[in-house]
């Protein structure tokens, strides 16, 4: 399993990402489940994947191998003149990298499934963040959807609903999502550190900060004994229950 959000802000959008890929007592791997392409000064593209491995990685190599291809090789993800025709992009070769892995009918189209989420910018475009489906479908997000969640999802949920605002610099969205990837992390095995990050700023149309985030960087571990701390402190002050 995996846990990746995406979340639109006023100012950009920011990025994060787990690394997990096998969870078991003797089998613990990790792989980078975000990914970017960029040419300063006319786009700027993210894909945060979650689901079936060797599907995910299939459909990223493809994109990659076309937008490294000659001229005359299409679809390329480099030139797509829109964030839109990048999405649906994604999903035309997700939904063929599914078809062709279940047509030896050893197992279901949904065994092979993935998700993503993509975000970005174009020039002459908006900025824009899409949920892509394994059917290849795909919806964007708004002031009243603005964030997406993919893969191990629900205990992380909570905070972003709660705290999330579209006001919110880079540094409180930050501290947003190491809560609620904290908060995941605590509750299933399946999600793992290391830690991506990434911003990127509306119009800029390049590569914004990016971290990775290990166990033992200072700040995470502040977050997460703080938000302990925090909660403990919140519920003792909660009114106790008296039996009639």
């Amino acid at each position: 399993m995996t846990y990746c959000v995406g979340l639109r802000l006023n100012r950009g959008l920011i990025f994060m990402s787990d690394t997990r890929t096998n969870a078991g007592v003797d089998n613990i791997s990790t792989f980078r489940k975000m990914y970017t392409w960029c040419e300063p000064g006319d786009r700027m593209m993210t894909l945060l994947s979650a689901g079936n491995l060797a599907t995910t990685q299939t459909v990223v190599s493809l994109l990659e191998e076309h937008s490294k291809a000659v001229e005359d090789r299409q679809p390329d993800i480099m030139k797509v003149p829109s964030m839109f025709e990048a999405a649906r992009l994604i999903g035309q070769t997700v939904r063929e990298v599914i078809k062709t892995a279940s047509d030896g009918g050893h197992q279901s189209e949904s065994g092979f499934g993935a998700t993503f989420i993509l975000g970005g910018q174009v020039a002459g475009g908006a900025m824009r963040m899409f949920l892509i489906y394994p059917e290849g479908n795909f919806i964007e997000a708004t002031e009243d959807n603005p964030f997406f969640q993919i893969g191990e999802h629900k205990y992380g949920k909570p905070i972003l609903v709660r705290a999330y605002d579209p006001d919110m610099s880079f540094e409180m969205a930050t501290k947003l999502l190491y809560v609620s990837f904290d908060s995941t992390l605590k509750s299933n095995l399946s999600v793992g550190l290391p830690l991506d990050l990434q911003f990127y700023e509306v119009e800029s149309l390049k590569k914004g900060y990016e971290r990775r985030i290990q166990a033992t960087d200072p700040y995470y571990r502040e977050i997460s004994d703080g938000w302990s701390d925090a909660l403990r402190s919140a519920f003792n002050s909660l009114p106790d229950f008296e039996r009639d």
